[in-house]
């Protein structure tokens, strides 16, 4: 694991960008492409703002990188809480990414039928073989969780590396969701938090002793050995 801290959100979000694009490049030039696992909310749409911005849309083969979903919530592709929706609207539009490209999560079937049919498109993908992401990016939620892996849900106990569906009762909502195994066995895994409002959250993963069920993200242990961490001061400001 290695953290890497920034004094601002935009020093985070370019350090995280020069990651992605050099994690792509290599991956082009060992594997002849680069697929990678996307997180939604708030904090990496500017990731996505900026990778698609004239600083840094020149500096990879997009035409050779595959976009998957590290999770997503069970809503229509055209609502505003859609990972796909974001991410279509600030990275693959701007970019003009081909649509073969990008493996969005069918919320029109069962939510059961959508994550079981994801893994099979994952399959496919990797054309049978182990499915290694050469990238997956997440995020961290105040109370500790990533992608969907939430508190005290029953995903946190699945041993499969594979894409599940979580039910979350205080939301009472659906979500699609990598499982802790499938995102161990990226290559690399790239963690994205900035604000001070997340500063516990960090704590709690990275220091508190080892307690799935109330700190999920502690599961994240790829097995590469190769996780970073970009975080802003703010959120660091708790570490030791």
């Amino acid at each position: 694991m290695k953290l890497n801290i920034f004094k601002t959100v935009d020093e985070v979000l370019a350090g995280l960008a020069d990651f992605f694009i050099i994690s792509a490049k290599r991956a082009i030039e060992l594997h002849g492409s680069f697929a990678v696992a996307l997180s939604g909310g708030s904090s990496p749409k500017k990731l996505y703002s900026l990778l698609a911005s004239d600083r840094y849309k020149n500096k990879v083969d997009w035409s050779k990188v595959y976009f998957f979903f590290g999770d997503e919530r069970y809503v229509p592709a055209t609502s505003t809480e859609s990972n796909y929706k974001m991410v279509k609207e600030v990275l693959f539009d701007p970019l003009a990414i081909e649509e073969s490209h990008i493996f969005p999560v069918n919320t029109l079937l069962s939510p059961h039928d959508a994550a079981r049919q994801y893994m099979q498109n994952i399959h496919n993908h990797f054309n049978g073989k182990d499915p290694r992401f050469h990238l997956v990016l997440l995020g961290l939620g105040d109370n500790s969780h990533t992608a969907s892996l939430f508190p005290y849900t029953y995903i946190l106990h699945e041993s499969n590396a594979t894409v599940k569906e979580v039910f979350l009762p205080d939301q009472q909502v659906y979500r699609i969701s990598f499982t802790a195994p499938l995102i161990n066995k990226a290559h690399k895994v790239a963690f994205l938090v900035y604000g001070a409002s997340k500063a516990q959250a960090v704590y709690n993963v990275l220091e508190e002793d080892m307690n799935t069920e109330i700190f999920p993200a502690q599961l994240i242990m790829p097995l590469s050995g190769d996780a970073e961490w970009f975080l802003d001061e703010a959120a660091a400001n708790k570490l030791p």
